[in-house]
Order: structure tokens, then sequence, then C-alpha cells
């Protein structure tokens, strides 16, 4: 009795297993078909910088006239290093009265979350790495008589490094809410 029921349980899960892996199959070929059909077209999208000044802009499709792209694409071309790019780029929107594209504004924005969340990673290390030095020091009362005077040094050290962490990350989050600021200014979301 009990080998008739193992063998048809045995049975009933082969069955499934089956029916499942044909079913994903199925699913998944469904999912790959769906994803050719629907591929993107590609769109030319429009800002300050890039929209044509000479000549009109279509918004029903091609007119044949593809040289005030071209031109347009020209001029996006970059012929100097990124960080002369960029300290023009602050020194023309400083100039322009911060008229910054709504683009750059929120790319930005999202670059300096990125430099905040790399900064707290940094100082939790950090603080990580002090504390687990501050409790082996501490735990030997040995090494506290023998090396007191380095340990102070190096507990100057890292409370300094965790201090200047701290302070930079400050720094990023007044810039980043400057930003912010900016960005609600401008209407961007």
């Amino acid at each position: 009795m009990k080998r008739t029921t193992y063998i048809w349980l045995a049975g009933t899960i082969l069955a499934l297993a089956t029916i499942c892996s044909a079913q994903s199959d199925s699913l998944g070929a469904y999912a790959r078909a769906a994803r050719k059909e629907s591929k993107p077209t590609a769109t030319k999208r429009f800002d300050n910088d890039n929209i044509p000044k000479d000549s009109h802009l279509s918004v029903v499709g091609n007119t044949g006239n593809d040289s005030s792209a071209a031109s347009a694409d020209a001029g996006n071309t970059p012929t100097s290093t990124p960080d002369a790019q960029a300290s023009s780029a602050l020194s023309q929107d400083q100039n322009a009265g911060n008229k910054v594209a709504p683009a750059d504004l929120k790319a930005k924005a999202d670059d300096q979350k990125g430099k905040i969340d790399l900064l707290s990673r940094e100082l939790d290390v950090a603080q990580r790495e002090y504390r687990l030095r501050a409790a082996s020091f501490y735990g030997d009362a040995g090494g506290r008589l023998r090396n007191s005077a380095a340990w102070d040094k190096e507990d100057a050290d890292y409370k300094k490094n965790i201090a200047d962490k701290q302070k930079a990350i400050d720094d990023a989050k007044k810039s980043l809410d400057d930003l912010q600021e900016q960005q609600r200014k401008a209407g961007v979301k």
C-alpha cells in the first residue's frame, strides 16, 4: 500500500513539474514576442540646448530637412574635458541668472543624491572601524598601558576623519537642497 502511494505521489509531482516547465516556456516565449513587437521608436527629445534656432520645429514628422537636426547635433559634441565643460556650464548658469534646463537640474540632483549615498556609506564604514578599534583597545588592559600615547593619536585621527566625512555629507546635502530649490523654482518635479 505504501509503495503504491509513493509511486502515485511521485507521478503527481512529476506531472506537475512538467506542466509548470511547459507553462513557463510558453510564457517566456510570449514575453519575448511581446518585447520584440513593442520596441520603442527612437524619438528625438528637444531642450534648450539642441532646439533649432534658424528653422521651424515639425511636430508632425520628418520633413526631409534633417540639416537643422544635424547642425543641432554637431553643436553637442564635446570639445574639452568634462571638468572644463562643467565649470563653463556653471559659469554660464550664473551669468544667465541661474536659468538651467530642467533635465540638467534633475541630472545634477540625481548625481548629488548618489554622492550623498556614497559619502554616507564611507562615514558608516569609518564609524564602524572606529568602534571596532576602540573595543579592541579598551578590551586589552595591557595594550592600554603600553600603547596609550599611540592610541590617543589614532583616536584623534579617527575622530577628525569622521568629522570631515560628516562635514562633507552636510555640504552635499546643502547643495542638494539648493538644487531641489532650483528645481522647484523651474517647475521640475
